[in-house]
């Protein structure tokens, strides 16, 4: 769906695309003068990107369809610590 809106932009270099946007990440790109391309983002924290890699995101991957296979059960505290000793 394109739109297409005439906004000015204020004298603190601000501009509003609207209440539904407040508070996401954005991604200005300039194509060229007087062309920008703005499109909504996700960001990754630094600490958090090696998730994101290889070849962590593999096994993530890999461990969260095991996940989906194998349903987690209520333990049986009796029987765990009969095992433990």
């Amino acid at each position: 769906m394109q739109t297409q809106a005439v906004k000015v932009i204020g004298s603190s270099g601000q501009i509003s695309i609207g209440k539904e946007y407040a508070g996401r990440s954005v991604v200005v790109e300039k194509i060229e003068e007087g062309v920008w391309l703005i499109k909504t983002a996700r960001v990754i924290p630094d600490n958090e990107m090696w998730m994101h890699e290889e070849p962590a995101k593999s096994r993530i991957d890999k461990a969260i369809e095991w996940a989906k296979k194998h349903k987690a059960s209520e333990t049986n505290m009796e029987r765990l610590s009969e095992k433990i000793g």
